[in-house]
């Protein structure tokens, strides 16, 4: 069985939009794109791509992630990112996909990821894909989520944890603080909710 992790960056109010460019996400107006960008904690958490089997990722995600980071040389994420199985969850985008490795989800996001959590495999990271993290949430479909918490408060954008969703019991596994003191916590779904997805 694969484990499904959601791997973030979050601030102290809970916002995960557009944490890496200001033009990344403007929707609702966000004007603190951009925000992660002067901790540099992804590079200390990178250890968790490493072991990853695949990506799943929301359409947004996919198309600003192919744009980003495709092609380039600059950087040792490309050629992780470029060679790694990556499944698009969309309801708009059409096979073939440009990326190469990159596979469409057909039908329900959630029943479709939930298969491929049955099937015998390596973990399978979420990055950003708010929308798509809510619906795995709702179905009880998330193994871990590896959060890293920011020490700041933008007080506006779109949350990972928004008003209305589902009640999810965590308990922390692992922590560690950046130097720039970025706290990168490890949660699962405590004993009475893990394991219960449809």
């Amino acid at each position: 069985m694969s484990k499904v992790v959601v791997f973030t960056n979050v601030t102290l109010d809970g916002v995960m939009q557009a944490p890496g460019r200001p033009d990344e996400d403007r929707r609702g107006g966000f004007e603190h794109g951009g925000w992660a960008t002067p901790y540099a904690a992804m590079q200390q958490a990178g250890g968790s791509m490493a072991d990853a089997g695949g990506l799943i990722l929301g359409r947004r995600t996919y198309e600003d992630f192919h744009v980003v980071w495709h092609g380039r040389t600059d950087n040792p994420f490309t050629a992780v990112l470029d060679n790694m199985r990556k499944y698009v969850a969309s309801r708009t985008l059409k096979e073939p996909l440009p990326w190469v490795n990159s596979t469409l989800l057909e039908g329900d996001a959630a029943e479709a990821v939930a298969r491929l959590r049955k099937a015998p495999g390596k973990t399978l990271l979420i990055m950003g894909s708010g929308e798509l993290v809510q619906s795995l949430m709702r179905k009880n479909a998330v193994d871990e989520y590896v959060l890293l918490i920011h020490p700041l408060v933008l007080g506006s954008g779109r949350r990972l944890f928004p008003d209305g969703g589902p009640l999810c019991p965590l308990e922390l596994v692992h922590s560690q603080t950046t130097p720039s003191g970025v706290v990168i916590a490890t949660y699962r779904p405590a004993e009475s909710t893990a394991g219960t997805a449809a």
